[in-house]
This record gives C-alpha cells, sequence and structure tokens, in this order.
C-alpha cells in the first residue's frame, strides 16, 4: 500500500476498526478507572493503624483507640489476549496487536481484526489472506466484505473491488461506509454520475460520512484527470454534507488537477450554497488570475 493509497482507503478501515473494537474502547476506559494500584490488592487483609494508636504504641485493632474502617480492594481479572489486542490497536501498536491476537482464540472477528491491524501496516498480502480466513469462518460478514473489497482497490484491480462492494451490500444496504468506497471505486473507473449516485446515497444514510481527520483529499495511484474528477464529487458530497470548508479544499484539488474550472464551478447548482462563502469567492478568483 502507498502513501497516496493511505489517505484514500485509511478513513475506511478505520471505521471498520471502530466497529470491530467499540466494546473493547469502552472496556479500556472502565479498566483504566478501577484497576487498583499493585500494593493496595491486599489492603484488606491488614487492620489499619490509627495515629493516636501509633502515638501511643498500641498495636493496631486494639482497644487504645477505634479501629480504622478496613478497605478491601478487589483485583480485577487479567485482560484476554484479543482485549489485549484491541486496547494495542488504540494505540496504533499493530505488530503487537498482532501478536496478542495470535494468542486468541480465532474466531472470524479475530482474524478481521488481524486483517486490519496487517493492512494499517500496509501489509496487503497478510491482510487479505486474514480477511479470507474470516470469511471462510463467517462469510456473510459485511465488514469483512468490504474490508477485502479495499484491498483489491488498493491494487487497482477496481472490477474485483466493485464485486465486493455489491456482496456487501446484500449483507448490509444501509452501510455509508461501503456506498461511500463503492462510489470512490466507481469514480476510479471514470463511472461518474454511477460514482455519484452511490456517493448521494451514502449521504443520504449519513449525513457525516465524508469527515475525515486527515487533510480531505480523494487520491489514488491514477491519471491526474482521475484524481481531479474523485475530488470533484467529494467536493459535492461535502456541500450536501454541509461541509463547506471540505468542500472548497476538494474544489481546490479538483481545479489544481485540471478536471473543473471557475466558470463550470458557478454554472453547476451543487455549489449554489457556497456563494456566499467568502473562502469560496476567493479561491474562484484566485483561479481566475492564474
Amino acid at each position: 500500500m502507498n502513501w497516496t493509497y493511505q489517505q484514500r482507503v485509511l478513513p475506511a478501515v478505520a471505521a471498520a476498526i471502530a466497529v470491530a473494537l467499540a466494546s473493547s474502547t469502552a472496556y479500556s476506559e472502565t479498566r483504566n478507572q478501577t484497576t487498583p494500584q499493585p500494593y493496595a490488592q491486599n489492603a484488606g487483609q491488614f487492620p489499619m493503624q490509627t495515629a493516636a494508636q501509633a502515638s501511643a504504641g498500641a498495636p493496631p485493632g486494639s482497644a487504645a483507640a477505634p479501629q480504622a474502617k478496613a478497605v478491601r480492594v478487589e483485583a480485577k481479572a487479567p485482560i484476554s489476549p484479543e482485549e489485549q489486542g484491541d486496547l494495542l490497536m488504540t494505540q496504533q501498536r499493530y505488530q503487537a496487536a498482532i501478536e496478542a491476537y495470535r494468542k486468541a482464540s480465532r474466531s472470524a472477528e479475530v482474524w478481521n481484526k488481524t486483517g486490519i491491524a496487517y493492512q494499517l501496516m500496509f501489509n496487503l498480502t497478510e491482510a487479505a489472506r486474514c480477511y479470507r480466513q474470516s470469511l471462510r469462518m463467517n462469510g456473510k460478514n459485511p465488514n469483512v466484505i468490504n474490508n477485502l473489497g479495499t484491498i483489491y482497490d488498493a491494487q487497482k484491480e477496481y472490477g474485483d473491488a466493485e464485486r465486493y462492494y455489491h456482496k456487501a451490500l446484500k449483507q448490509n444496504s444501509k452501510s455509508a461506509l461501503i456506498y461511500k468506497n463503492l462510489g470512490t471505486n466507481l469514480l476510479a473507473q471514470h463511472k461518474y454520475k454511477k460514482g455519484w449516485e452511490a456517493y448521494k446515497t451514502a449521504l443520504e444514510l449519513n449525513p457525516g460520512i465524508f469527515k475525515d481527520s486527515s487533510s480531505p483529499r480523494v487520491q489514488n495511484a491514477t491519471s491526474l484527470e482521475e484524481r481531479g474528477a474523485m475530488n470533484f464529487y467529494m467536493a459535492k458530497g461535502c456541500v450536501r454534507a454541509g461541509m463547506n470548508d471540505c468542500a472548497i479544499e476538494y474544489l481546490r484539488a479538483a481545479l489544481n488537477e485540471g478536471f473543473t474550472s471557475p466558470k463550470k464551478i458557478e454554472a453547476d447548482g451543487e455549489f449554489a450554497g457556497l456563494r456566499g462563502v467568502p473562502a469560496f469567492q476567493q479561491l474562484l478568483a484566485e483561479q481566475r488570475q492564474q
């Protein structure tokens, strides 16, 4: 997996991780609050000595002074290898997470999590192997089918990737993430109308699906025109989601890649909501001067 692929597909993989690890994240938060200090695990076995007892030389718990109430702290059971792997994933320690998952029961879910870890380390061969093993155990998990589709996308095997996305949608027709991945895949194949339709469906299911913690770019090892097209339609998606800053950044990329022009953007009704935004007007003015 190259860097440009990482920018495009990792939001999808991150979402898969959120699905797979939601329970473990909550567990880690709870555990951090409840795990006792090592020295306190057996404190309840010994009576506490008060200051009055100590000054009088009285033994703990004697009648010389009131006995303090003992505090019992129960030790928590050690976490399982799978839970340990989940915690390591949240810390982005992917190789360590893989080692932890190897010690866990080899369930379909563990194989999927291991595949995600490998994919985030850009080891597509091992990631695909793990996803396929997961599907052998549970062939109807849409998240795993989607994940395998992203592997084919990364390898520019767009037809196979599209097939897997459609297969995943048969299992879960309400997944905004899968529709978004399908849309990007179709745009890479120059199927612009179908790609935009998939994007619109993704937005209807989840208006925030185009949010990205990294810089807003849809990159792929394709031609400049194809990257421009994907950025252009991503901009439309952001506008529909009410994310004006995101839309402007995608439009900037599409303009720089020569896919569109300020005149075409102004004439496109999809961008009417940006006309009163100063940053949008500034972008168009800058492009006209070039």
